[in-house]
């Protein structure tokens, strides 16, 4: 019996000492199987905040008299009975609803409040998707949504969108974001911006060069990523030109501030590597002509309805 009861206590003791070594296991265990914390940046769903405009549905728990439906006013308050004015805007419902509380406790109209707010109707709860978007416009924000989401809302992307989207915060318009829309998976850094009611999400113009004329494949190529084409991308976007072009009198149709300007290009020099190579601007029209006596009489008014009917190509 006594040794029974020394077996007992020993066998006590070493589960004491090893109990620290097995919780460090489990430990180390678990933070394998779950694996290392996630540190993406996607922004959680805000709570929608009170603005001026808003209807609030005020409810004064065991008091109907003192509830009711209260329109925020220009000031961002609402007047309730025997309280006066309550200024709420730029607050949750929450945040409110104690405000409210402890305004009823300093005016010693209850002792224990218990109030809750719903907010009936949002004036300023979309989000106003514009630019390159096929259905600009403003769009509700009812949970956690990035750029990509409101995009997909307002009917995607036009043929002539940019890559680059900006995002305008209402409490910060001095501060907008720019992102990259990428339609390669992980290229894009769209899903890390915090959108806020009252935000704006605009889509980027894409630069179009248009190329015309005597080549292989007339149209306009869009510039991403602010960049720039030169004469000869663009000709070699255009597949080349024929055999029967007349490259000495090629011409480039520029908009300035003055209206649109004609400008010899020498291409025949540029493609025999005799002439620098010249840097296109977003609308410019690269005019290719035909070989022949009536090449010359080309005029602006003569190439600019071929640039408009030109099919639209993304640049590889």
């Amino acid at each position: 019996m006594k040794f029974g009861r020394l077996s007992f206590c020993i066998l006590f003791v070493g589960l004491i000492a090893v109990l620290p070594a097995l919780s460090q296991e489990a430990a180390s265990l678990a933070i394998k199987a779950t694996g290392p914390k996630s540190t993406t940046t996607n922004a959680a769903a805000h709570p929608l905040e009170i603005s001026s405009g808003d209807l609030l549905d005020v409810t004064v728990f065991d008091t109907p008299e003192l509830s009711g439906k209260f329109r925020v006013d220009d000031r961002g308050a609402i007047t309730l009975p025997l309280t006066g004015d309550i200024f709420v805007s730029g607050l949750t419902a929450t945040q409110a609803g104690h405000a409210i509380e402890s305004k009823f406790r300093s005016s010693d109209v209850m002792k224990e409040p218990h109030i809750s707010i719903t907010v009936l109707e949002y004036a300023t709860q979309g989000v106003n998707v514009v630019g390159e978007v096929k259905n600009p416009g403003v769009y509700p924000l009812l949970g956690s949504h990035d750029v990509l989401d409101f995009i997909s809302a307002a009917g995607g992307l036009t043929p002539n969108a940019g890559k680059a989207v900006t995002v305008t915060h209402r409490l910060d318009t001095e501060h907008p974001v720019v992102v990259l829309v990428d339609g390669k998976i992980g290229k894009s850094n769209a899903s890390d911006v915090d959108i806020r009611p009252g935000d704006t999400v605009m889509v980027s113009h894409s630069g179009i060069v248009y190329v015309v004329g005597d080549v292989g494949k007339p149209g306009g190529f869009l510039i991403e990523n602010n960049d720039r084409l030169t004469v000869m991308q663009a000709i070699a976007l255009a597949q080349g030109t024929n055999h029967t072009a007349a490259l000495d009198q090629a011409t480039l149709i520029r908009k300035t501030s003055s209206g649109r300007t004609q400008i010899a290009v020498p291409l025949k020099k540029i493609l025999a590597n005799k002439s620098p190579d010249e840097p296109l601007a977003d609308g410019d029209v690269l005019f290719v002509p035909v070989s022949g006596a009536k090449a010359a009489l080309q005029t602006i008014e003569a190439i600019l309805p071929s640039a408009a009917g030109a099919a639209i190509y993304h640049v590889p």
